[in-house]
């Protein structure tokens, strides 16, 4: 059976957020065609629910939908108590208790967080919303710049577009690069964006006029396999180590070892779910230098071995 995926509509509902998950995972498939998700709608009493474009939705059932689903989303809203008060009705906040798995698009984290699912737990929202959200609810361990949270069974993205992003984690999660990758092009957007990477951030441009470092992480990927220092990067980037990190850290949120080494964890999942090469010329062309590396690095990332990702990756 297709994995079931119950998107909750509330009131102000995103548009955008709910149509993202019925286009991204209908787009998964496997390698004969079988639809590997089916996405339900659900609301609290299968009221009509009015989004911000000023149109409403009637989903196609109520909250009692959730028990037949392994994952449960929650959209974005754009208004009412959860953006101001932080509070939920005592109906949903028990419908959304014990599931599987569960995620949120955009301000969705605000209605999770209300029903207690976050407390503890690492999470994100949009970078609009991250002061309020603090506010509301301090025990949350809020990441105000990425663009996605995998936190094992709770999930979370930053603000619209982001929603994608985590939609395609999870199909790589759930079955590997190539079945994402097939859904990223039939939806017609990048295969990857690493949910470490920045929001787009309203804050000022740097002013000392440099360039950026888009060419230099162009050329980065093309030499995944070479020993690549911060005095190579800089020099490839014409900029000193200083700026380099700076300007690197601007512009994607995290430090250039931090974002090569994500590079790098993503190259040898490729080869070992494609590729028959052993594991020490997994770890060779993807940077890390010998199997020991590319074990602790995988399971930092994923928590297996990479004979263990390999073996799973295979049975799909």
């Amino acid at each position: 059976m297709p994995h079931r995926i119950a998107v909750v509509v509330l009131d102000q509902f995103a548009p955008l957020d709910l149509g993202v998950p019925g286009q991204v995972f209908h787009t998964a498939e496997s390698p004969d065609g079988e639809k590997l998700y089916e996405v339900v709608t659900c609301s609290p009493g299968r009221a009509p629910v009015r989004c911000s474009a000023g149109y409403a939705v009637l989903p196609d059932h109520d909250l009692d939908v959730l028990d037949t689903a392994d994952t449960v989303l929650v959209p974005g809203i754009h208004g009412g108590p959860t953006l101001t008060d932080g509070v939920i009705s005592d109906e949903l906040r028990e419908a959304l208790q014990g599931r599987p798995r569960t995620m949120s698009i955009c301000t969705g984290a605000f209605v999770l967080a209300a029903a207690g699912l976050l407390d503890g737990r690492r999470a994100t929202t949009h970078w609009r919303n991250v002061a309020l959200f603090a506010t509301l609810f301090p025990d949350v361990e809020l990441d105000p710049d990425v663009l996605f949270v995998d936190d094992g069974d709770v999930l979370t993205s930053a603000g619209v577009a982001a929603g994608l992003d985590l939609c395609l984690h999870l199909i790589r999660r759930d079955h590997g690069s190539e079945v994402a990758n097939r859904a990223a092009r039939r939806c017609v957007m990048p295969p990857w964006r690493d949910g470490g990477q920045a929001q787009y951030i309203d804050r000022p441009l740097p002013q000392d006029g440099a360039g950026g470092t888009a060419a230099t992480r162009a050329w980065m990927l093309t030499h995944l396999e070479t020993p690549l220092d911060l005095s190579a990067l800089a020099e490839h980037a014409r900029m000193s180590v200083r700026t380099f990190t700076r300007r690197f850290r601007e512009e994607t949120g995290v430090s250039p070892a931090r974002w090569l080494t994500a590079q790098r964890v993503q190259h040898a999942r490729r080869l070992l779910e494609t590729s028959d090469v052993g594991v020490e010329e997994v770890a060779r062309l993807s940077g890390f230098g010998s199997a020991v590396s590319l074990r602790q690095h995988l399971h930092a990332a994923v928590g297996v071995s990479p004979l263990a990702y390999r073996s799973t990756f295979r049975r799909l």
